[in-house]
């Protein structure tokens, strides 16, 4: 009752504010009308009595008869039932003649007064008439004007019956119109409560014959806005309680994404399979994206499709190039792609790392694009889109592609399957339009990647970046309140979602104590145990500034000369794309760095640099952390880098300092961190002698605090805000599928 009142109250408001405003307008509009037909009449009238009046008024009859006569053709004339009276007035203005109801007070129009095209409405006592003064001429001379009234009591009469008939028609109208839209919002409203709830469901309505699902087009945007307002809602109310971990993540897959199917692509394999000495080794790859997603997917147990990089990967994959892993427990199915000497040569050290690593980081070095290498980068893509295709068990996974190497593989599997989720999660920074501007295929590049439901990057600069790259080379909408662009027919979201390492670290939990650490560690390097011990760990990359970071060593030992055969650095520094000449130059120049530092300053049982080339384990890298003093962490340019928030993790005695390049995204959350810029020698001199120097309590409490910080902020929530978000734009593809009444099958399995 209360919502049909809603609909009728203001009907009937505005019908009765119709109602007032036309009543006086029909009734002027009827009075007009009424005035122009005694108008008309009055000159038919006048018309038909001009000769008879005529001859009357000239008849040479006495004074008497010619009154008798005239009296009598006027009350023949007034027969007429809407004549009222009649009379005339000679050329002095007199009145000579005139019938029984002539009004008194009506007098004749002066002489010298030209004659009127309209009549004159008069007000009167008995009631209003309508007066015409007609002239009557004989041979050309003017003889007088007959006065003619008519009667208007008949348009008050019709006016007053005009206006109830309003009132009425009004009324009736109301009744009627109020009757159907309470009815049809009535059953309306039924109708949308039911489409909502099957929007809201995620169900098609093209099964249902209730409402039309064009009508639910405006709801559909309206709910579409609340339930962002709600996600963003709960997704601050999450973050602020949400203790992010690996049950966390399994509740956003079971509650949130309803258990669907997750897969990961990535170039680089979680794990290798590499023989020696006629025995097979399992080795983790040194990689942040492995040590960021590994847990992921031991949390989701998924599929993690990967290129097959190791010489006995094909020994232990089953006939469909599957193997389970983690070899001591295995969670999560990978699935290996084999690629020929030729593809790999193009696509990951041609095109991929002689071409867009180097131009996504600004270290100076030019990129280098070759025809033949953009052929195989599309090859090998166009392999993984197939790969990815096979291993879908649904058509509507969700899909998280890795990195720079497969920026066409999200349009790719866009076209194969159209229903998939795809976030792609781009780890390395964004440049400037212009600097992306060189690459000669940057259009189709950026294509590729707006195949994506999600595109994340580290920081809200590279997110802004990507939006200005956009901008400049497609035609594209971007939006930069919403953080979406639309090409092409889906929308694709750009996010901020700073990458982090694992909480707590599984590695720690086969830690010794700090001081064993500090103590095997040192006796394995042969320096004594009062020794200062520095730590690095990146692959041998130009952009990780391992020939910055010897120098700000050596400028160390000049400055501050106490520290000559008191202070040691460990570089761990992992081979990487040695076939590469860049590569290759970068050993000789690292090694050739190292030597010549060592052999100025190095004193028995004591070089400054220790360098280690080679592949360590987890493990090994953990118990470096432990025992150093210090991490130095000098990268150019680097998207997020985590070996700075690897050492915070190790620390659990929080001791140690973290002396960190402002060029890494990790700067922007490690505040407590010695933030310097790795260009400049001379601060990243003073910065080792700062955090060689720092006071324990000065420690504790920097390392506390940035522990909490990755604590919180942890791998777990990179994660799960990226399966929140897939789970909100599955729900809206839905919302939307329904709306347009699409019907779509979701979640069939393949056969």
């Amino acid at each position: 009752m209360r919502l049909s009142l809603r609909f009728v109250i203001p009907l009937a408001l505005t019908i009765g504010a119709i109602a007032y405003g036309v009543v006086p307008l029909v009734d002027k509009l009827t009075l007009a009308w009424s005035v122009r037909d005694l108008d008309m009449r009055s000159k038919l009238v006048a018309s038909a009595a001009q000769e008879p009046l005529v001859e009357l008024l000239t008849d040479k009859a006495r004074d008497r008869v010619r009154l008798q006569r005239v009296q009598a053709f006027f009350a023949r004339m007034l027969r007429d039932d809407r004549l009222f009276a009649l009379g005339f007035c000679d050329a002095t203005g007199t009145l000579v003649y005139k019938t029984h109801a002539f009004p008194a007070t009506v007098a004749c129009p002066k002489p010298d007064l030209p004659a009127a095209d309209a009549g004159t409405v008069l007000k009167l006592p008995g009631g209003p008439l309508h007066l015409v003064a007609s002239p009557i001429e004989a041979d050309g001379e003017r003889l007088g004007e007959m006065l003619i009234a008519h009667d208007m009591s008949y348009v008050e009469r019709r006016s007053a019956d005009t206006k109830k008939y309003i009132v009425w028609l009004f009324a009736a109208l109301g009744a009627v119109i109020a009757l159907i839209t309470v009815v049809i919002a009535e059953l309306s409203f039924r109708g949308w409560m039911a489409g909502i709830k099957a929007l809201i469901r995620g169900q098609s309505l093209a099964l249902s014959p209730q409402p039309q699902a064009r009508e639910l087009g405006p709801i559909a945007r309206d709910l579409e806005a609340l339930v962002k307002d709600l996600e963003t809602e709960r997704r601050m109310r999450d973050e602020a309680q949400v203790s992010w971990g690996p049950d966390a993540l399994r509740a956003i897959l079971r509650e949130d994404l309803k258990g669907d199917e997750v897969l990961i692509v990535s170039n680089r394999e979680p794990y290798v399979h590499v023989r020696r000495n006629d025995r097979v080794e399992v080795q983790r790859p040194a990689s942040g994206l492995v040590t960021a997603l590994e847990p992921v997917m031991r949390a989701c147990s998924g599929t993690w499709i990967a290129h097959g990089s190791g010489n006995a990967d094909r020994d232990v994959v089953d006939d469909h190039d599957h193997v389970m892993v983690p070899p001591e427990n295995p969670a999560y199915r990978m699935r290996r792609v084999w690629l020929t000497k030729e593809e790999e040569a193009g696509y990951y050290y041609g095109f991929s790392n002689e071409g867009l690593w180097p131009l996504c980081h600004i270290a100076h070095t030019r990129p280098i694009f070759r025809a033949p290498d953009w052929e195989q980068y599309r090859a090998v893509n166009r392999r993984f889109a197939q790969a990815v295709e096979r291993e879908a068990k649904t058509d509507n996974p969700v899909v998280l592609v890795q990195d720079y190497h497969f920026a066409l593989l999200p349009r790719m599997i866009r076209d194969r399957l159209p229903n998939a989720t795809i976030i792609t999660f781009w780890h390395i920074p964004w440049p400037n339009p212009e600097a992306f501007g060189v690459c000669p295929w940057r259009e189709q590049l950026l294509d590729g990647m707006l195949g994506s439901s999600i595109l994340g990057f580290h920081t809200q600069f590279h997110c802004n970046n990507f939006f200005d790259t956009v901008d400049r080379y497609l035609e594209a909408r971007v939006d930069r309140e919403t953080f979406t662009i639309s090409y092409g027919n889906d929308p694709t979201e750009v996010h901020r979602y700073p990458i982090s390492i694992e909480w707590p670290p599984v590695t720690l939990a086969n830690q010794k104590p700090v001081p064993e650490c500090r103590a095997d560690i040192r006796s394995a390097l042969g320096v004594a145990a009062d020794v200062r011990l520095g730590i690095g760990v990146d692959r041998l990359d130009y952009t990780k500034g391992i020939l910055e970071r010897f120098a700000a060593v050596e400028r160390l030992l000049e400055l501050q000369p106490e520290w000559i055969g008191r202070f040691c650095f460990v570089q761990i520094a992992a081979p990487s794309r040695s076939s590469i000449e860049e590569y290759q130059s970068l050993d000789a120049r690292v090694r050739s760095l190292a030597q010549r530092i060592n052999t100025r300053f190095g004193r028995p049982g004591c070089d400054p640099i220790v360098l280690k080339i080679e592949h360590h384990d987890a493990d090994q890298v953990y118990a470096y952390y432990r025992a150093a003093d210090l991490c130095c962490v000098s990268s150019l340019h680097d998207g997020m880098n985590l070996v700075a928030k690897e050492f915070v993790a190790a620390r659990d005695d929080e001791r140690g300092a973290l002396v960190l390049s402002q060029f890494t995204g990790a700067a922007r959350e490690l505040a407590e961190a010695l933030i310097v810029n790795p260009y400049d020698i001379e601060q990243c001199a003073a910065a080792l002698h700062v955090a060689l120097t720092m006071p324990p309590d000065e420690q504790r409490e920097r390392m506390r605090r940035m522990r909490g910080l990755v604590q919180e902020f942890n791998v777990y929530r990179w994660a799960g805000r990226m399966l929140l978000d897939a789970a909100r734009v599955r729900q809206r593809r839905r919302m939307y599928s329904a709306a347009r009444g699409t019907p779509k099958v979701v979640g069939l399995r393949r056969g």
